[in-house]
């Protein structure tokens, strides 16, 4: 059991139970997969929204289609895991990898202040959506109906500051009609 307060982070999802043997299906939430469900890795596992309960050890892992197929070190049976569907794989603030420079991780950009190259304050980042090529930073304003969606490409998002919270855009036409 967990005995600090710290932040824990998704790396992964259970989606349910491949076979009789304790093989976990993981949809993974990370772009390190490799790093953290190599075996020995150690992870904790959480219901949603709550404080991980249990650490556990990669035993296997493998790709299959969209998710992973993955053991436990000392879980190899069904009745030992199928409590886990719906679980999350997650791991501590200090466990998250370094990121290349101009790369941030979702939690450093949700409600950063965001504003035009002209200065006006458009409002703060909401919600990051990940369609495919790029992110997409959801930026709710209190002045506006709707959400402003803010491609994260260089040509869009100018500056990045996550100490001082701030972001500066520079907005395509169309980007707010309302």
């Amino acid at each position: 059991m967990v005995s600090e307060q710290k932040s824990y982070f998704t790396v992964g999802v259970v989606t349910g139970i491949h076979g009789l043997r304790g093989e976990l299906k993981v949809l993974p939430r990370t772009d390190f997969i490799d790093e953290r469900f190599k075996p020995g890795s150690a992870l904790w596992l959480r219901r949603p929204g709550q404080l991980p309960q249990l650490q556990v050890t990669v035993e296997t892992a493998r790709p299959h289609k969209q998710f992973y197929l993955m053991t436990c070190r000392g879980y190899h049976d069904i009745n030992q895991v199928k409590e886990w569907k719906g679980m999350e794989f997650c791991v501590s603030e200090s466990e998250l990898m370094p990121l290349p420079e101009g790369n941030f991780y979702i939690h450093q950009v949700l409600g950063i202040e965001v504003y035009t190259e002209e200065g006006e304050l458009l409002g703060q980042v909401v919600d990051v959506l990940q369609p495919g090529a790029n992110d997409v930073y959801v930026v709710h304003g209190p002045a506006r109906k709707q959400d402003i969606l803010i491609p994260a490409i260089a040509l869009c998002v100018l500056q990045v500051d996550v100490t001082q919270g701030r972001m500066v855009v520079h907005l395509l036409p169309g980007m707010l009609d309302e």
